[in-house]
């Protein structure tokens, strides 16, 4: 496994860990101190934990080498691990405001009476928000460094938790303070701040696998790394896609018509190599070159 997924699957493991210990903890206070957003939040770091078991096999597939059906190795399986956290978050969110708003409608018709909600489980909530908060930074920081689609899933759902969280603070302070209704309420709108960041999810981790790529910013930067090449007369065409979080970049480019296949050649190893390394995870350019002024359709390689 390279670096960069050692340092994947830690970030995997430390928030594993964390929501199983928060998952019983939640559930197990939220019954006993009769907090249904306590007890709801609880439900979703159990929810967690299934995705992160998903995430975990999907990781370490996305790990083995290339392959001659592969040959860029399986890093988009990140992606659809990604897909994965999305979907779990989107029916989490969905289970948790439909059961909320049934609470707070029971609550206002006097169907149910909330029973008095004890002191632990508000300290439960804040302890959640404090280690959500520091596991969002951290997450967050590994799937930017390591280009990681599911890792910064993962990251946004610990933030979604510390929403979580916090709203079931404020719910729990609203029943301790006579308001029975507050605390399924304030679950019902963190669900709905957890179902947006669930598509948000989905959308991103689509965009990597439908190839799509950063057009104008990629074409800026590319055009001004190779303008620092004098060999390089023109940038006639820049063409990217996807490999989960790699870039496969082609490039066309006009040189001196007077240099030998030989010069041509080296100015073409120097522009791919000033890519791979001007440009964050850039798995393979491609180079083709002509004579400056022909036709596109006359090219030497």
């Amino acid at each position: 496994m390279s670096e960069a997924g050692h340092r994947g699957d830690k970030a995997v493991n430390i928030g594993l860990a964390a929501n199983i210990i928060l998952a019983l903890l939640k559930t197990f206070i939220g019954i006993i101190g009769h907090s249904a957003a306590l007890l709801a939040d609880g439900i979703n770091s159990v929810s967690d934990v299934a995705y992160y078991i998903v995430v975990k096999v999907f990781m370490k597939l996305a790990n083995k080498p290339a392959d001659t059906e592969h040959p860029y190795g399986h890093r988009q399986l990140e992606s659809i691990a990604a897909l994965v956290v999305g979907s779990f978050v989107i029916t989490t969110a969905i289970a948790i405001f439909w059961d909320s708003i049934n609470n707070v409608y029971d609550m206002l018709t006097g169907r149910q009476t909330g029973g008095m909600i004890q002191l632990a489980t508000l300290w439960v909530a804040l302890f959640t928000v404090v280690v959500k908060i520091v596991l969002t930074f951290f997450t967050h920081r590994v799937g930017v460094r390591t280009g990681n689609a599911a890792v910064l899933a993962l990251a946004y759902d610990h933030r979604n938790d510390a929403w979580s969280a916090g709203g079931a603070a404020i719910g729990i302070f609203l029943g301790r303070s006579g308001l029975a209704w507050g605390d399924p309420l304030v679950g019902a709108i963190v669900a709905i701040i957890i179902l947006q960041t669930g598509i948000e999810i989905l959308r991103e981790s689509s965009s990597d696998l439908m190839d799509t790529v950063p057009g104008e910013s990629l074409d800026r930067k590319v055009r001004g790394l190779l303008a620092e090449n004098s060999d390089v007369k023109e940038v006639e065409e820049i063409q990217a896609h996807r490999f989960g979080p790699y870039l496969v970049i082609n490039v066309q480019i006009a040189i001196d018509g007077k240099l030998s296949l030989a010069e041509g050649d080296a100015i073409a190893e120097r522009v791919e190599k000033r890519l791979s390394t001007g440009i964050e995870l850039v798995r393979r350019v491609y180079v083709h070159y002509h004579p400056v002024g022909s036709s596109r359709n006359q090219q030497y390689t």
